[in-house]
């Protein structure tokens, strides 16, 4: 049987209406196209709340949304629940401290996905500080576990991943923050965009990095630079740094 409050004590109708409301930020912004994207949050141990298959994101109502056990198994909705829940329950199953993901096509994050162009490091504060390393994921086709297992390298590092010629899959406590991560990605790869048309991306120092890095843990934000980064997330970042400055 169905909760009727998520683990933070919001009651299922409010965290059906944000859901909704993310949805048509999401619409609103381009980073959904027609049925495109999907938005989850964790309500208890063995129960997530999920958008459905083959519904606009932009006018979704809150009686639309499914509930999911954790292998995938739909417990509730009169739809059918999104093709790539495995890849939010297999970031969910990583990070217990997660609780909302939030998968989209946005344009400009997507075309790196597409050129499959490392996000460079070390170049705006607000990206050291709220994103940190920005992998991306090998290409799998979508909808399997497979697919969702292409995440895995990199989920416990960091809290938004690009995913090769698809898009990208932001998580964190809340829809809301999960959401705003991709949207601070997009910004900046937009950014990364116009500044190579300029002429060239500048980087900031060593010593300006870890003073943010500082920031960020002062504010209680984590980052594995700060505790030892995995060895995929330091090659991520290195690749970042390496590619880009060659240009």
């Amino acid at each position: 049987m169905a909760t009727n409050k998520a683990p933070t004590g919001k009651p299922l109708a409010n965290l059906k209406e944000e859901i909704c409301e993310i949805g048509r930020r999401l619409y609103a912004k381009g980073f959904a196209a027609g049925n495109d994207g999907n938005i989850s949050y964790r309500l208890g141990p063995n129960e997530v709340l999920c958008t459905p298959t083959m519904i606009s994101k932009g006018f979704m109502k809150p009686s639309d949304l499914c509930i999911v056990d954790m292998d995938g198994n739909q417990i509730s909705g009169s739809r059918k629940r999104t093709s790539e829940i495995l890849l939010h329950l297999t970031i969910m199953k990583e990070r217990p401290d997660v609780n909302a993901v939030v998968h989209c096509h946005p344009p400009h994050a997507t075309a790196f996905a597409i050129a499959r162009e490392p996000i460079p490091q070390s170049v705006l504060p607000e990206v050291e500080i709220f994103l940190g390393i920005i992998p991306i994921a090998r290409y799998a086709t979508p909808g399997n576990q497979k697919f969702a297992d292409t995440v895995k390298p990199f989920a416990k590092d960091s809290s938004v991943i690009i995913l090769a010629n698809h898009g990208t899959v932001s998580f964190g406590e809340s829809v809301e923050k999960a959401y705003w991560w991709t949207e601070i990605l997009d910004a900046y790869c937009r950014m990364l965009m116009l500044a190579k048309g300029i002429g060239r991306v500048s980087y900031l120092t060593k010593t300006e990095t870890q003073e943010l890095l500082d920031l960020k843990a002062k504010w209680g934000y984590t980052d594995p630079r700060l505790t030892g980064a995995s060895t995929s997330s330091k090659k991520t970042a290195a690749r970042g740094k390496t590619r880009t400055r060659r240009r």
